[in-house]
């Protein structure tokens, strides 16, 4: 047989890296397997293939986004696990295994006594975060376990570093799988107001862009995480089926599906993000293409303005945090074979427009011209990034002039919009 020549068996080699065939020899003498690529929902799996082949091939541009998201993880390996059947006191159903979070927007409107002890009634100061919400709940302990899943997953999938593996599942097993602590599939008692409701449908904003991280957290685990097992991924999708199911067939979850502004974008958002988690690829696509109309041409002027979240009390918050649910919506859409970034509105309403309507503000070349309690410029880095990788010229000219964000900019490893401002700040 005619021996090939050497092109050809370079273009095999890469072909099987690629496909994770064959061996990668590491810095340090260690033989790895080529990364698979994970079927994340919303990060691109082959994207971050790609950039863990430059990482171990030793590309300098990715070392310092390497290191802050090692320091990120390093945070939570002694941190944790977390769980819903520790809050002092379970929600109104008596079920420790529910969820539990108080609205953060609602204070007590006298001093509570013996008599009164919440201080009822409760009355909304928009914006303004009750420091009540972070004691005798979840609402913590739920982030904490979201966050700390998805650096955990991310960091083993670039470093190999089998700790963080370890980690992870033991987060994830705690909140979502053990028996004796898991998590009840259903936000019925999310967002409480004392002595009015024991629960809201509001609340499953709870969830926002954080738990589709976590579906991305668990498709890098299946990647052949150590200690991730088949009776592990088992037990997630059947969680993740049913909660699927209650966000659509509630009361509360059909309720979020009718709202028209940034609640009702991030309730699409979890379903989308769960229908192609637990395979429903459909599902997810007949969700992202009901946003063109339903979310886009809704909720964006043709300016690129969002009038419903300018008339909040934090206006660039809520018009950035819009944008990371309908930027990561339209990475889902883009696995499903939908170009949510390509849709033009019947007045010109896009994405690109709403992005590239931040600018100014988000580059310092202006201040934000609308209210707003707590102005963070960095919020706006994640959607920016979105935009400019959509093919957003204004957007990719005004990436060198954004603020990083606290902890690092780590867009070039989860190319992925997060809320990157806390409201409790």
């Amino acid at each position: 047989m005619k021996a090939r020549s050497r092109p050809v068996v370079v273009l095999l080699t890469l072909t099987a890296l690629l496909a994770g065939v064959l061996p990668v020899a590491s810095a340090h003498g260690e033989t790895r397997h080529a990364p698979r690529v994970p079927d994340t929902a919303v990060l691109d799996g082959a994207r971050l293939q790609r950039t863990k082949l430059r990482l171990e091939h030793g590309d300098p541009a990715l070392r310092r986004a390497v290191q802050a998201l090692r320091t990120r993880a390093d945070r939570w390996l002694h941190q944790g696990p977390w769980t819903v059947v520790d809050k002092p006191r379970p929600a109104p159903s008596g079920d420790v295994h529910d969820y539990l979070s108080q609205a953060p927007y609602w204070w007590p409107s006298t001093t509570p006594s013996a008599g009164n002890p919440w201080g009822c009634p409760y009355v909304q100061r928009d914006g303004e975060r009750n420091p009540e919400v972070d004691t005798g709940t979840d609402r913590q302990d739920v982030e904490k376990t979201f966050d700390s899943a998805y650096d955990l997953s991310l960091a083993w999938y670039y470093t190999g570093d089998r700790r963080y593996a370890l980690k992870a599942g033991q987060v994830l097993r705690t909140w979502f799988l053990d028996p004796a602590t898991r998590m009840n599939p259903h936000l019925r008692h999310a967002q409480f107001i004392p002595c009015k409701y024991d629960g809201r449908a509001i609340g499953i904003i709870d969830f926002s862009q954080s738990y589709t991280a976590v579906l991305d957290a668990l498709a890098l685990l299946e990647t052949g995480a150590p200690g991730w097992t088949a009776r592990d991924r088992a037990g997630m999708t059947a969680w993740n089926t049913a909660f699927l199911d209650w966000l659509r067939t509630s009361d509360f979850g059909r309720q979020e599906a009718a709202a028209t502004n940034n609640h009702g974008t991030f309730h699409d958002l979890q379903v989308a993000g769960l229908a192609y988690a637990t395979g429903d690829e459909e599902l997810a696509r007949r969700t992202v293409l009901e946003a063109r109309g339903k979310r886009i041409a809704a909720q964006i002027a043709p300016d690129g303005s969002q009038p419903q979240e300018l008339a909040r009390t934090r206006s660039w918050h809520y018009s950035v945090f819009t944008l990371v649910a309908h930027t990561r919506l339209a990475a889902i859409g883009r696995k499903v074979g939908v170009d949510l970034w390509a849709y033009t509105g019947p007045d010109g309403q896009n994405l690109s427009e709403a992005v590239d309507y931040l600018l100014p503000a988000a580059t310092g070349a202006s201040a934000w011209p609308h209210p707003e309690l707590d102005f963070r410029r960095f919020a706006a880095t994640d959607v920016v990034h979105a935009a400019a990788d959509a093919g957003d010229r204004r957007a990719r000219r005004a990436v060198p002039l954004l603020q990083e964000p606290p902890g690092g900019d780590l867009w070039a490893l989860r190319p992925a919009a997060e809320q990157l401002d806390s409201i409790a700040g």
